[in-house]
């Protein structure tokens, strides 16, 4: 999902960390790290198996996530406009981050209620957070503690490389929107689930990550009509069904039974924490079709 030339990018949302090793103290839980390889060392670990095959999980995707520079000499600081976005990965999470905060804000505002934006940091390697310290292994992670989502741009070859999805745009917004659906959940009070039933094919946990990827999927819903409230210019063009395409690529790629599966060649339901990649894209897509946060009640029946 490309962003418009002319939108204009507000760095200010976004820490960026790299080369500083900076954040902040104390511990709590990290929510969301399924997108990246705490989930799947988490998996190894649970069936027994250890984890250093996660640097054996390589595959041959070639896609436009591996081809675009990270950033450049000033850091996100230099991330101005939409163009910037379509060039930089690094100004595409700034711009992503811009554009769902204010979704989340019109949604909010329009339902009587208040959103409250969180932090974003943009990290390189290792950095502290609210809930200790994190790698890039981590991967991207929402930390209820100090209200922040962490990202290394670094992970996104990795969601090509080991786990096979697609590069395209709209896959790496995707996952931006869903951390800041965990966020969402912090706010309305439902992101306490995934710690009071930690693992299962119907536990809390994958229930709090499949509301998540619904969320992300309402944002993707209204993101090309989502306008930047300095300018009343949208953020982005038009989805189209590469884009949506994109998205799926991205929710399946991370689904437990596809990462169990390519990790030991067999799928353990009873270890999920975030749900199957049908579970994954269906839930997207229901987020997605709806536009509606009622429509994203993971809590309650079946997933």
């Amino acid at each position: 999902m490309s962003f418009n030339d002319g939108a204009q990018l507000d760095p200010s949302q976004v820490e960026d960390r790299r080369g500083s090793g900076g954040g902040g103290l104390g511990r709590g839980t990290m929510i969301g790290g399924g997108l990246g390889g705490a989930v799947l060392v988490l998996i190894l670990t649970l069936l027994g198996v250890n984890p250093n095959i996660l640097g054996d999980l390589t595959g041959n995707g070639q896609d436009s996530a591996q081809q675009q520079p990270v950033g450049g000499a000033g850091g996100t600081s230099e991330c101005k406009t939409g163009a910037d976005a379509a060039s930089r990965l690094d100004c595409r999470i700034v711009g992503t981050v811009n554009s769902v905060n204010a979704y989340w804000t019109g949604y909010f505002n329009s339902n009587g209620s208040n959103y409250t934006k969180p932090q974003a940091v943009i990290f390189s390697g290792q950095t502290q957070t609210g809930c200790g310290p994190a790698t890039t292994a981590v991967g991207p992670f929402y930390c209820p503690t100090d209200t922040t989502a962490y990202f290394d741009p670094g992970f996104f070859d990795e969601l090509v490389t080991r786990f096979g999805s697609s590069g395209g745009p709209l896959a790496q917004e995707y996952v931006v929107a869903h951390e800041f659906g965990h966020h969402v959940q912090d706010l309305i009070g439902t992101l306490g689930y995934a710690q009071q039933d930690p693992q299962g094919p119907q536990s809390g946990s994958v229930r709090v990550e499949l509301q998540a990827d619904c969320f992300a999927g309402m944002w993707a819903h209204a993101a090309s009509t989502t306008k930047d409230p300095s300018t009343g210019q949208p953020f982005l063009q038009p989805i189209t069904q590469k884009d949506v395409q994109d998205a799926l690529s991205a929710a399946a790629s991370v689904g437990d039974d596809r990462i169990q599966k390519a990790a030991t060649g067999r799928t353990n339901p009873e270890t999920y924490t975030h749900g199957t990649s049908q579970q994954r894209q269906t839930w997207f897509m229901r987020g997605f079709s709806s536009g509606d946060l009622n429509q994203c009640n993971t809590l309650t029946g079946s997933v």
